[in-house]
């Protein structure tokens, strides 16, 4: 996801996602110009404007508490979180991991849930005394919608589909049951799928019903859903047939390299133009100090080509793009998922031993796929 950063809360990155800004506008233009003028007539623009506005920000603070919940526990439970990201869907916690146990991925998926009833009650309660006290429907409107949606995300979360809460408690209670993680995946994800072609079918009741905007919204979200559950039970297989493979099992070993000193011309016309690689390991005295990529290449102006060198533009070894031959596929994942070039340097007693790429990994996974077929 392509986005920026908006600040941290207790130690963890809050990020906001370019596709959050569209739902932002549409909930704010929903509430403004449809819910809150229907439900309390008589009021000025600019007054179901500024409710619009107060009901969007604490609909995504709540959120925020939302996914902040996941985060904290998540954290207690020895999971290392790198922050949240709010995108068009909500908001998703970015762990390096998963839960080791079915207990744990219970209590860090239900919280999430529980936390969006507290905060629909919260706002239920408000909205109940302001209406018998009598304030403003300014105030007890926007709380009452708060309420609602609040409700309506924690009911939403634990429908048993996973990803969402619910598809992960349904997993780890399957998990618990069965002791095997990749089973109680597969039942989840199938169990996601479904949800999302009901929720599909749903969306294209309400369009042949001329509720065009909640059918189109209906069928985002389910089809979000099943790529996102395809998308868990692939990662998980992709974790379990990587369980015990060392780095130098699935390098390339040898890789051709390039000196620190090369010029980004010459690096583009003798190596990436004449290359099918995206990228070389750079070295300095046969020694490897660091990874050039076309991608670094592209950042920089082409008229500066001519006089900056590769040592420019390197991402060097020192930001945790190098592993060591015997290092678990899992560790050398994490390393390239953080560096975000998707490739390392496999290096022993300061010598290139090889490199890792996504396609390095991918092919072993075909590689061990095929050769499971035919020994199946």
């Amino acid at each position: 996801m392509q986005g920026f950063r908006l600040g941290s809360i207790f130690g963890f990155e809050i990020r906001i996602d370019l596709s959050w800004l569209l739902i932002v506008f549409l909930i704010l233009w929903t509430l403004s110009a449809g819910l809150f003028p229907a439900n309390y007539p008589g009021l000025s623009n600019a007054t179901y404007f500024g409710m619009g506005l107060v009901a969007t920000f604490l609909f995504f603070a709540s959120l925020l508490a939302h996914e902040l919940s996941h985060s904290l526990v998540a954290r207690t439970k020895g999971i290392p979180v790198e922050g949240i990201t709010l995108f068009i869907f909500g908001g998703v916690s970015r762990t390096r991991m998963d839960a080791e146990h079915p207990d744990d991925e219970f209590q860090i998926a239900i919280i999430g849930p529980f936390t969006s009833l507290v905060l629909a009650a919260f706002f239920g309660l408000i909205a109940y005394i302001g209406t018998n006290a009598g304030w403003s429907v300014v105030v007890t409107g926007v709380a009452s919608y708060l309420g609602t949606i609040n409700l309506i995300l924690a009911i939403f979360n634990m429908l048993p589909g996973f990803p969402l809460d619910g598809g992960r408690v349904f997993r780890s209670l399957i998990w618990k049951y069965t002791g095997n993680q990749k089973k109680a995946t597969k039942i989840a994800s199938t169990s996601g799928k479904w949800l999302a072609y009901l929720l599909i079918a749903l969306g294209f009741w309400e369009l042949f019903g001329s509720a065009l905007l909640s059918g189109l919204w209906l069928i985002l979200i389910g089809w979000f859903l099943y790529n996102a559950a395809e998308a868990g039970y692939e990662e998980l297989l992709i974790r379990t047939s990587l369980e015990g493979v060392k780095a130098q099992e699935i390098m390339t070993p040898h890789p051709e390299t390039v000196n620190a000193d090369l010029t980004l011309q010459d690096l583009v016309d003798k190596y990436f133009l004449s290359r099918r690689y995206q990228s070389f390991p750079v070295t300095e005295d046969s020694h490897p100090i660091g990874i050039i990529t076309l991608n670094q290449v592209k950042d920089i102006p082409r008229e500066e080509w001519i006089y900056r060198t590769v040592r420019d533009a390197m991402i060097p070894t020192d930001t945790g793009v190098t592993a060591r031959p015997e290092e678990q596929m899992s560790q050398v994942l994490e390393k390239m998922q953080e560096s975000g070039v998707r490739r390392v340097l496999v290096t022993q007693n300061g010598s290139l031993k090889g490199i890792i790429t996504a396609n390095d990994v991918a092919h072993w996974l075909r590689r061990q796929r095929d050769l499971g077929n035919q020994m199946g």
